[in-house]
C-alpha cells in the first residue's frame, strides 16, 4: 500500500499495545500482543512448508446451497536467484462452477497487531465458518465450536486468508530471520508480493480484486492500495477498512497531542451509555447523544484545548462539566485529568463503584482487576474473552475440516515481531492516508468501505471518521468513501446483529464497487 513515504494498519483486530509513542512508533497500536511465551518459541527451528490441502465443502445461505473449495497452504517467497525468504500461510476459499473468473471477485483478508494472523476476520466475519462464543454478557464455556457463518460474504466472493510472517504457521526461511520483516514497508513488501504470486499462480488477474483489513490490517491496506497499483500495476476495484487506523496521531495518548481526545470523547460517551452511567436525557436515544457529542468534541472541547493553559478557570469548569456529563463521571475528575482524560483513566474509572473495568477491544465486556482502587486495568476483559474461542476452534478445524496438518505453533496474536519498526514515519506518527488518497485519485474506480463499532477503543470511529474527511479528496471521489457504524466494538462481528448488517451493508459495497 505504499506511494508516499510510509506509515501505518490488528487490529485488531487485532489487538492491544498501549504505550507512549516513541519517536519513529505510535505511543498506542490498534491491537496489542500478549506477552511472549504463550507457546513454544520455534524459532530456531527449521521452516517447514507442508503440502497443500484441497477439501471440498457446502454452506446454505438464504435457503440455496454454495460448494466451494478450500485450500489450505502456502506460498514461497523468493529472491530472484531462486534463494527462499519465507513461507507465508493462507486459507482460501473459492466458489465452485465458476468458469469465467473476470466476474467473480477475489478479496485478500488480513488483520493487524502488528502481530495478529488473519484468525478474526476468517472466523469471525467473512469465512464461511464462524466462532460460536456468545457475546457480552452472555459469553459461553469452553470447549467451543464453529458453526456455519450466515454471515459469510462468500456468495459474493472468492476469500484468501493471509498470515503476514511470523504469524499463523508463516515463517522467514531461515525462522530466526523473521524480524527483516517486522516494519511497516517490509510488511507491505512480502505481502504484496503473496498477492502478486497467489493472483498470477490461479489465474485471477482478470478478475475483480478487493483487500479486508482489520485494524493495523487497514493501515496494511492503504500501504498496499499504493504498493501495488505502483510496484506491480495491481488496480483494485475496492478496499474494506475494518475498525481502521490510517493517522496513528488519532489514536495516540502522547502529551501534547490534544487530537486525540476528541476522537476518543464519543466512545467515551457511547460506553457510559451501554452501561448506563448517562443522565435520562442522554440515556434516551443513543443516536442523538452520538451527534451531540460529536459537535462538541470537534468544537468547543477541541477549542479549549487548544488555549492550553490560557483557557480561564471559569471556562474549565464549564468545559469539564460537559465532559463529565458525556462520560458519566464527575467534573472534578475532568479537572484533575487537566480535561485530558486517557483511556486508561476512563475504563478503571466508570464502574469503579461495581468494582468493575470495561474492554478495550469492546468496552460492552466487563474486567474484574486485583485492586479496585488502582490507577489503571490489570487486562482487557474483551481480548480476554475471545482469545480462547479463536484460537481452539482454528487449531481444531485447520486439522479436522481442512485436513491440514503442522506442527508449528499457530501464531493468532504474537510479540515476536516486535520490535516493529515505524522508522519510515514522519515526524512521530505514522500516516498512510495520503498512500490511500494516491491510489484513489490515480484509480477513479476505487471505491472505500470503512466499518467502525461504537464501543471499540482500539480504533475509535471518530478518529476514522476524522482521517477520511481530511484525505482531501476532489468532491467528485467523495461518494467512493462509505461509512457504517455499528454498535459493538473493534470486532463488530462477535456481535450478531451487526454482524448480519455487515453483510448486508458489504454486499451492497461490492456490487457498488462493480457496477460498470
Amino acid at each position: 500500500m505504499p506511494t508516499t513515504r510510509l506509515f501505518v494498519l490488528a487490529l485488531t483486530l487485532s489487538i492491544s499495545i498501549t504505550s507512549a509513542l516513541g519517536q519513529s512508533k505510535p505511543a498506542e497500536s490498534p491491537a496489542t500482543a500478549p506477552e511472549k511465551g504463550s507457546g513454544e518459541s520455534d524459532t530456531s527451528k527449521k521452516a517447514e512448508s507442508p503440502p497443500d490441502s484441497v477439501t471440498q465443502h457446502s454452506i446454505t445461505l438464504n435457503g440455496q446451497s454454495l460448494a466451494y473449495t478450500a485450500r489450505a497452504g502456502s506460498v514461497t517467497l523468493k529472491k530472484e536467484d531462486g534463494k527462499e525468504q519465507a513461507n507465508i500461510f493462507f486459507i482460501a476459499y473459492t466458489k465452485d462452477g465458476i468458469e469465467d473468473t473476470s466476474s467473480r471477485p477475489i478479496t485478500f483478508c488480513f488483520n493487524g497487531g502488528p502481530g495478529s494472523s488473519s484468525v478474526w476476520l476468517h472466523l469471525g466475519a467473512f469465512g464461511p465458518k464462524r466462532v460460536d462464543m456468545g457475546d457480552a454478557g452472555s459469553l459461553l464455556a469452553p470447549p467451543w465450536k464453529l458453526v456455519d457463518n450466515e454471515g459469510t460474504i462468500l456468495d459474493v466472493t472468492d476469500l484468501v486468508f493471509i498470515d503476514p510472517v511470523t504469524t499463523g504457521y508463516s515463517r522467514a526461511v531461515p525462522p530466526d530471520e523473521d524480524n527483516q520483516y517486522h516494519g511497516v514497508n517490509e510488511d507491505i513488501e512480502a505481502m504484496g508480493e503473496f498477492i502478486r504470486l497467489y493472483t498470477t499462480r490461479y489465474l485471477r488477474w482478470n478478475s475483480p480484486k478487493f483487500l479486508a483489513g482489520e485494524s493495523y490490517g487497514t493501515t496494511r491496506a492503504a500501504g498496499l492500495s499504493g504498493h501495488l497499483q505502483n510496484r506491480h500495476g495491481m488496480f483494485l476495484n475496492g478496499i474494506i477498512l475494518v475498525s481502521a487506523v490510517l493517522n496513528f496521531q488519532t489514536t495516540s495518548f502522547a502529551r501534547g497531542n490534544d487530537l486525540v481526545y476528541p476522537m476518543f470523547l464519543p466512545t467515551y460517551a457511547a460506553t457510559a451509555w451501554y452501561h448506563k452511567q448517562l443522565e435520562p436525557a442522554l440515556q434516551a436515544n443513543l443516536a442523538r447523544t452520538i451527534d451531540e457529542v460529536e459537535s462538541f468534541a470537534m468544537n468547543e472541547y477541541t477549542q479549549a484545548l487548544a488555549r492550553g493553559s490560557e483557557l480561564p478557570a471559569e471556562q474549565q469548569r464549564q468545559i469539564a462539566e460537559r465532559v463529565a456529563r458525556y462520560t458519566g463521571l464527575t467534573p472534578e475528575f475532568i479537572l484533575e485529568c487537566n480535561l485530558r482524560m486517557t483511556l486508561g483513566r476512563f475504563s478503571k474509572e466508570l464502574l469503579r463503584d461495581q468494582r468493575r473495568t470495561v474492554g478495550r477491544l469492546d468496552s460492552r465486556f466487563l474486567g474484574i482487576d486485583a485492586d479496585a482502587a488502582g490507577e489503571s486495568t490489570d487486562y482487557d476483559p474483551s481480548y480476554a474473552a475471545i482469545q480462547g474461542p479463536y484460537t481452539a476452534t482454528l487449531n481444531h478445524y485447520v486439522r479436522a475440516d481442512l485436513k491440514y496438518e503442522n506442527d508449528l505453533n499457530y501464531e493468532i496474536l504474537t510479540s515476536r515481531v516486535s520490535p516493529w519498526n515505524y522508522s519510515s514515519a514522519q515526524n512521530r506518527y505514522l500516516n498512510v492516508a495520503e498512500t490511500l488518497r494516491t491510489a484513489m485519485t490515480q484509480n477513479q474506480a476505487l471505491k472505500v468501505f470503512v466499518a467502525g463499532g461504537y464501543y471499540d477503543f482500539a480504533t475509535p470511529y471518530f478518529a476514522s471518521e476524522y482521517t477520511m474527511s481530511h484525505l482531501g479528496l476532489e468532491p467528485a471521489l467523495q461518494s467512493n468513501l462509505t461509512f457504517k457504524h455499528y454498535e459493538a466494538g473493534h470486532m463488530m462481528y462477535v456481535h450478531l446483529p451487526s454482524l448480519a448488517q455487515l453483510k448486508t451493508d458489504l454486499a451492497a459495497f461490492y456490487s457498488a464497487s462493480l457496477r460498470r
